[in-house]
């Protein structure tokens, strides 16, 4: 052993090889590290499985997972089959080395390094580009699935006359077996020739030949294999022209073939196919030939005919034969891609109907007063402005909240305000790991309000429908338990030893309560316990008491997550909504199937299409976030979420779309039938606002179907911005129930107005009938305004302009308030529009906004009212039919109803009593709307007492005629 340190006298210190024991003890901790890094991949494998199971869509991670594991498996071997093939096959055909050049020499060194591992090396390069090609084959399981199990869309292109699903399913995939060809070829052309060069198959600066004739002949394989791709590659061109995105002055961005396309890169893409085929035999020629002089010919050429047919001809045609003359060149193809386009995004049946639309409040003043009070329910309070309200008043307790932007609903015929009570940890007092994750755990309750009206005596807060907690009102009993919900993003263990919060009650006391329902993922397991700790590095739930015998923990909560996890093949809208049915409070999620392979249609991003100034403003309602272009989309599936049991199921919309029919193929009974979905969800159902945005932007400029018009963008419209904001950003559309030009009655629509591009004036206005229930729902009606209309802008600016407003707006700011306009409503009247606008007030020191005025306007008439009946009244100068009594001095006391035997009929006299007091109550209000109904409760009561009376009297007629018979029968006898 050798010394180290010390001298003769000095200490000895003994250096060599470690002790068995510390060989031992490395080679453990060696084993433990791969045991660790082994289970940290398992337990992100089996949460994932145990979170599919417990949602039932098992089939989902199965069928997905061995997809990718199948291309993974095929992909990565024939990559590395090839590269390793090429390898072999280059060092097989080495040449012998007896004798070498100088440049030999230098390498040869390197080849007596690689000698004893040259095994070893073939297989680790062979596996390092087989594992590549493998993850990157994995990520193509979408175009893998949409080919193997595309069906026909029953529609051909106008250029090839083949079906559309060749453009969305089958050319994906074909153009990702000629990119890995390509990636396989060149790999292994490069892998070949080092290997020749490394063994002397090839030589750069060594005298006489360059290559041998063995690596001459397998490299010129390899390159006739890579021409052969290209060939393929022209030959697929030559379809993907009809896919192909352009600039074009007419729509900036352009899909499809145009007359250049046509005519001159359609002609150029055959004939350079053409050559490359021809090069590609002169290279497979080179077995026999032993040269390259006519491959390197072929391929010279088929690289100058890429320049002047594929690229300098085309310039020709465009330059002298289209620009000179473009609209009519072009006429024939802005024509196909009207029509593909229209069809793509379902509104290939909306056509523009003329509307007046400049109406005047003067002319037939009484009839337009009575026609505005049915026109619509006119929404004063706007879901964007009122959450604050709903916060302050309905809250209840600090750790709960409502989403920043409410929803609409119907509910008892109502346009309804809703809104859930959801948990948020962000406002608890004492954050730890057990209040997060196991005492709060969940929100409370539905709270809704009537979207037309405030409360009586509130000064101008919402008149709740259904409030408190736990809620009472018009919903009747549900499970008003949320576990699921848009703010729901922590997880939560529930059901085990650890009680939960469920509420606190008004003196002070805790209502606790365990989860009864079977989501989420049971922890009594020991090794689900341990895969959790590792998956949410959360190391407690190993050994923490709070988790024991029927512990389960929920995540994966909100239900766009969800739905998104069970089927990700969809494209979920960014507004889902909550709703009470049978009892339960299911979240509502609009899906989307969509393509970015039709032909000829116009592709647009569905982030920007989709952003407005709501959806940019709520942290809460996300917008569709993805930024892929599409350029087909259907609504073909209704999602529902379980507020308390995390339940999905997936219902069919779109019993047509072969986009969707395909998916089901891929993945079965993962999405039910529509005839499935029940009754009373369906009065909930409504048509999606994201799928609108994208049709509304798409119809600014594809509403023209004439090519010429088309081409000149001579009417181009666009979506305003919202007047009520300061960045610019789109109006929103807008639910209301309201009754368009020529419908009978009101319909719950969304709604939508344009102006011309670059002008401020009303172009348009677009409305839908959203209604699931009603036979027309789906149905578009697009007015084009002829007459000259004030657009939202217009109408905003020339209130802010009024003096009342301007007084208006002082005083608040003098009282330390500020002044909130809320969503400017129009509305289709009498060959005019009307404007309604609620405007709120929200001092500096309150939390919440209240409805204070409401601006009405119509033609050249604008008011700001106390209330919209005043607005009106205002507006058209005119009372609407319904008029209260005029005041005799007797109003104000209360009358006696008068008194009668007959139960039916006092039933009806009391209701006639209850309705004038309500009518009373009412005219002192001011509320015209409430008094009228009164009236008409009143009405009807009193003829129900009349109806009653009149038969109580006719049965006493018939008595006293039956008891004369029976008497005189008597005297008779």
């Amino acid at each position: 052993m050798p010394d180290r340190g010390g001298g003769p006298t000095g200490p000895r210190i003994r250096v060599g090889r470690p002790s068995r024991r510390v060989r031992t003890l490395l080679m453990t901790l060696g084993i433990l590290a791969v045991l660790a890094m082994v289970f940290v991949m398992f337990a992100g494998f089996w949460t994932d499985w145990l979170w599919y199971r417990s949602v039932n869509y098992s089939s989902v991670f199965t069928t997905t997972l061995w997809t990718k594991i199948g291309l993974f498996f095929v992909f990565g071997l024939l990559m590395a089959a090839a590269v390793g093939l090429n390898i072999w096959l280059a060092h097989r055909l080495r040449p012998p080395l007896s004798a070498m050049s100088m440049e030999q020499q230098s390498l040869d060194r390197y080849r007596m390094s690689i000698a004893p591992y040259k095994k070893w090396l073939l297989l680790g390069i062979a596996t390092l580009v087989g594992l590549i090609a493998g993850a990157s084959a994995a990520g193509q399981w979408r175009t893998w699935l949409l080919w193997v199990n595309g069906v026909s869309f029953g529609q051909k292109d106008p250029q090839f006359h083949l079906d559309v699903s060749f453009f969305a399913f089958d050319l994906p995939w074909y153009r990702f077996l000629l990119g890995f060809g390509f990636a396989a070829t060149v790999l292994s052309l490069i892998a070949a020739a080092l290997t020749h060069y490394l063994y002397g198959g090839l030589r750069i600066t060594s005298p006489g030949a360059r290559a041998t004739a063995a690596s001459t002949g397998h490299l010129s394989v390899l390159l006739g294999v890579f021409v052969t791709l290209k060939a393929v590659a022209y030959w697929l061109d030559r379809y993907g022209l009809a896919v192909k995105s352009s600039d074009f002055k007419a729509t900036g961005d352009w899909t499809g073939l145009r007359y250049v396309d046509a005519n001159a890169y359609l002609p150029a893409k055959t004939i350079l196919f053409c050559i490359a085929v021809i090069c590609a035999l002169l290279f497979f020629g080179t077995l026999w030939r032993r040269t390259w002089q006519l491959p390197v010919i072929g391929f010279g050429l088929m690289v100058l005919s890429a320049i002047l047919i594929g690229g300098l001809y085309p310039a020709i045609v465009q330059k002298f034969q289209v620009q000179p003359n473009e609209q009519a060149k072009e006429a024939p193809y802005i024509e196909k891609n009207i029509e593909a386009t229209r069809n793509a995004y379902g509104i290939s049946g909306v056509k523009p109907e003329d509307y007046k639309g400049a109406g005047k409040a003067d002319e037939d003043p009484k009839k337009k007063r009575d026609d505005a009070d049915s026109a619509a329910n006119y929404r004063l309070n706007d879901p964007n402005i009122v959450s604050p309200t709903f916060q302050q008043l309905e809250q209840e307790r600090e750790y709960y909240r409502f989403p920043t932007t409410l929803d609409v609903d119907r509910y008892n015929g109502q346009d309804t305000i809703v809104g859930l009570r959801e948990l948020s940890l962000d406002k608890l007092d004492k954050r730890n790991w057990i209040n997060d994750h196991f005492a709060y755990t969940h929100g409370y309750g539905m709270v809704t309000a009537k979207g037309t009206e405030t409360e009586k005596g509130s000064k101008g807060a919402p008149d709740f429908t259904e409030s408190g907690l736990p809620t009472t009102g018009n919903l009747g009993p549900y499970e008003q338990r949320i576990y699921y919900g848009e703010k729901t993003t922590q997880y939560s263990i529930v059901g085990g030893p650890q009680k939960e919060l469920d509420y606190e009650e008004d003196g002070g006391g805790q209502k606790t309560y365990s989860y009864k329902g079977d989501s989420g993922v049971n922890l009594s397991n020991p090794i689900n316990r341990a895969a959790y700790a590792v998956s949410f590095g959360e190391p407690q739930m190993l050994y923490s008491g709070a988790i024991g015998e029927g512990s389960r923990i929920l995540y994966n909560r909100t239900p766009k997550e969800r739905v998104e996890s069970v089927a990700p093949w969809l494209t979920i809208d960014g507004d889902t909504y909550p709703t009470v049915v049978d009892g339960k409070i299911q979240w509502v999620v609009d899906a989307y199937t969509t393509s970015n392979g039709y032909p000829y249609a116009s592709r647009t991003t569905l982030g920007d299409t989709t952003a407005d100034s709501l959806s940019e403003s709520d942290d809460a309602r996300a917008v569709v976030a993805q930024q892929n272009r599409v350029n087909y989309i259907r609504n073909s599936v209704k999602a529902t979420v379980d507020a308390y049991t995390g339940e999905v199921k997936l219902y069919t919309w779109d019993e047509k779309d072969p986009v969707l029919k395909t998916w089901k193929k891929a993945f079965p009974d993962t999405v039910k039938d529509k005839g499935d979905i029940p009754k009373a969800l369906m009065d909930h159902l409504r048509y999606p606002q994201d799928m609108f945005k994208v049709q509304r932007e798409l119809l600014t400029l594809y509403h023209v179907t004439d090519p010429g018009q088309f081409y000149n963008a001579s009417d181009a419209w666009q979506v305003p911005n919202d007047p009520t904001k300061k960045d610019n950003s789109a109006v929103p559309p807008y639910y209301l129930s309201m009754k368009a030009p020529g419908q009978a009655q009101q319909q719950f629509s969304l709604t939508t107005t344009f102006t011309p591009s670059g002008r401020p004036n009303l172009r348009a206005f677009m409305t839908v009938d959203a209604d699931a229930r009603s036979k027309n729902f789906g149905t578009m009606k697009l007015l084009r305004v002829t007459g000259d209309v004030d657009g939202p802008e217009q109408v905003q600016n020339k209130l802010n302009s009024m003096t009342e407003v301007g007084n208006f707006v002082r005083d608040m700011k003098g009282a330390d308030s500020d002044v909130l306009y809320g969503n400017l409503l129009t509305v289709p009247l009498d060959d005019g529009f009307l404007y309604v606008e609620p405007v709120y007030v929200q001092g500096r020191k309150s939390a919440y906004p209240l409805l204070k005025k409401v601006a009405v306007s119509y033609g050249t008439e604008t008011a700001f009212a106390d209330s919209l009946s005043d607005g009106l009244n205002q507006v058209f100068g005119a009372e609407g039919t319904t008029k209260p009594p005029a005041d005799d001095g007797d109003t104000d006391e209360p009358t006696e109803p008068p008194k009668t035997n007959d139960p039916t009929v006092q039933a009806a006299l009391d209701d006639a009593q209850t309705a004038f007091e309500d009518g009373q109550t009412a005219l002192k209000d001011g509320d015209w709307k409430a008094y009228g109904e009164a009236q008409e409760k009143l009405e009807d009561a009193l003829q129900r007492a009349e109806d009653a009376q009149a038969a109580a009297d006719k049965k006493a007629d018939k008595s006293a005629d039956k008891s004369g018979d029976k008497n005189g029968d008597k005297k008779g006898g």
